[in-house]
């Protein structure tokens, strides 16, 4: 040990006297090595990314088949720096070790293995949409479809309580109603309609968007016996749920279903406070308008299986439009006793034009096209308190369908112009990724900027968006400022405390697999220890108390279940689906 650190000791004086930087000297420089830890599609973009604090002169690498045979050699190019990490980052593109097969991948003595192949994402794929399933609220998960996550069922919610904050009339406060089913929102037991708005809308639109797909795909739920595509069953949980939170009297929708205060670490089961729905809010209103609006037109087609469905959720859609017309700032904000999430939105003219385009889709009525503020659309990438991109999604969907009845020229240049925006990113930052900004539930923004391009690709069918949709989501899934995969259960580097209570309370070290961890978040908002730094992309702990980057949403999970689904799907070949296929009232 003595010989080495005076070896070492020796060396740096001799660094000095000859006027050499430390920093050219790879030896002495410590690097991670980021990459997809799930693998790489056949025919598809392959980088893997060799980043460090410190700059680095050039690098040799081999690849080794399973055979232990040489596929590819080389050394890496000049580095570039990515400030939102603080690192120097080199990128070796492998995309030429295209036959199906799991390789190691050997650098200055550091070794990873990754894989190739056609069905890379399956899994993974299947798993960040089973986690709705566990996140079903009213209901036990079983031993048969949650295995070892198994649990009693918790907050029935068939006797909540109006709030006095919600209290009317027709409900006074104390008034006793029943909200059952739903999905737990996030890592605590509320259920809150804004941020289901957003969730359930990007689920339906998976649906919408890939019907052959999800038409033949089953996700093992407990209702996939019935003649109902899977996704379709588990949406319905949650739209029951939203329905009830309807008021039936005025057509208002209530904020949320919560107890006044977040619980301790415990399974669903053993909480028992009393829970209450919280104010009507033009926000509430006007997610559920456009849910229930997008839900109407796809169970069109399943009148059979559920009668009247769609007409009773497509009424329920006109009446909280017509609300939150008549209410239209009706802003919410937590009253003093209670203090679980919030959602608060203080400029809901985004909400309004999602919610006018779908009810416009879905019913052709002018009432909801003179609505539709094409002027105001700025394309900006969906977030909870900013929708009005997910109206674009469905409108650009139906492009062909609409001509002659609605101008999207306009929109669709301002759309694309982002979508190229984001393409560009991909192909010209220094980690090939769409990321400038890390708020918190950054992993959420990658996501959905995915999202745009996949919808990008749709609209026009270059397939450079396609690709660019590829190689982005590298980011999520290992090639990041952090080397996670964000999503519990899978990858080499994996998210193993995330603020999820259920998984803190079941006693198993592994957490419900398929939840996507929140990301990085140089704010930091939970003060937590941990945090290896405060720059933006590496602003990361796994760390249950680290709720301001580690805590799991339905929010964040919905356009990662999108699009790990979509990436799967055109990779095996299964057609896509033509806007003729979609529902509009001709």
């Amino acid at each position: 040990m003595k010989k080495t650190i005076f070896s070492l000791v020796l060396l740096l004086i001799t660094l000095a006297i000859k006027g050499q930087s430390l920093e050219a000297e790879s030896n002495l420089t410590d690097f991670d090595i980021r990459y997809n830890q799930l693998g790489y599609f056949i025919g598809k973009q392959k980088l893997i990314s060799i980043n460090s604090a410190s700059n680095f002169s050039a690098k040799t690498y081999t690849i080794y088949d399973a055979n232990n045979n040489i596929v590819k050699s080389g050394t890496t190019a000049n580095t570039r720096f990515w400030n939102d990490a603080r690192e120097y980052v080199a990128t070796i593109d492998v995309t030429d070790v295209n036959t199906e097969g799991t390789y190691r991948f050997e650098i200055d003595g550091e070794t990873i293995n990754f894989n190739v192949g056609n069905t890379i994402y399956e899994d993974i794929a299947n798993a960040t949409f089973k986690y709705y399933y566990y996140n079903r609220a009213s209901t036990a998960i079983t031993r048969e479809f949650g295995g070892i996550y198994a649990r009693r069922a918790g907050h029935p919610d068939t006797s909540v309580t109006v709030h006095s904050s919600a209290a009317s009339s027709s409900r006074p406060t104390g008034t006793k109603i029943s909200a059952p089913k739903g999905w737990y929102d996030a890592g605590d037991f509320g259920k809150y309609v804004v941020n289901s708005g957003i969730s359930t809308y990007t689920l339906l639109a998976a649906y919408e968007h890939y019907k052959e797909y999800y038409n033949n795909k089953s996700f093992e739920l407990p209702e996939n016996t019935n003649e109902l595509p899977d996704i379709l069953d588990e949406i319905i949980w949650n739209l029951d749920w939203m329905v009830a939170m309807q008021d039936p009297n005025d057509g208002g929708v209530y904020h949320k279903l919560t107890a006044k205060r977040f619980s301790g670490s415990i399974l669903p089961a053993n909480h028992r406070s009393e829970r209450f729905v919280v104010q009507k809010s033009t926000a509430a209103a006007l997610n559920f308008a456009a849910v229930a609006a997008v839900a109407a037109r796809i169970f069109r087609d399943f009148e059979a299986q559920k009668p009247g469905y769609s007409q009773q959720l497509l009424d329920a859609s006109k009446r909280a439009y017509a609300w939150a017309k008549s209410n239209p700032t009706v802003y919410f904000r937590n009253p003093t006793d209670v203090v679980t999430g919030e959602y608060g939105d203080r400029n809901v003219t985004d909400e309004f034009f999602w919610a006018a385009s779908e009810l416009f889709i879905t019913t052709l009525e002018d009432t909801y096209k003179n609505d539709i503020n094409l002027n105001s659309y700025s394309a900006d990438t969906p977030v909870w308190f900013n929708s009005e991109t997910l109206g674009a999604f469905s409108l650009l969907n139906v492009e062909d369908e609409l001509q002659g009845r609605i101008n999207l020229s306009s929109l669709k240049t301002t759309f694309l112009t982002k979508a190229t925006t984001l393409k560009n990113r991909v192909n010209n930052s220094a980690m090939n990724i769409t990321m400038t900004s890390y708020p918190w539930g950054s992993n959420s923004v990658a996501a959905n900027e995915i999202f745009i391009l996949l919808r990008a690709f749709e609209t026009t069918q270059d397939v450079s968006f396609l690709n660019a949709a590829y190689t982005a989501t590298d980011y999520l899934l290992g090639r990041n400022g952090t080397g996670f995969c964000y999503v519990s259960g899978f990858g080499d580097k994996r998210v193993l405390n995330p603020h999820h209570r259920a998984s803190r309370a079941d006693g198993i070290r592994n957490p419900i697999p398929g939840m996507v961890a929140g990301g990085p978040n140089p704010e930091q908002q939970d003060n937590c220890p941990g945090y290896p730094n405060n720059f933006p992309a590496s602003s990361y702990v796994d760390s249950y108390c680290s709720y301001a980057s580690n805590e799991v949403t339905i929010n964040w999970n919905a356009p990662t279940t999108y699009l790990l689904n979509a990436l799967q799907n055109y990779q095996t070949g299964t057609p896509t689906l033509s806007v003729e296929d979609t529902d509009v009232v001709n």
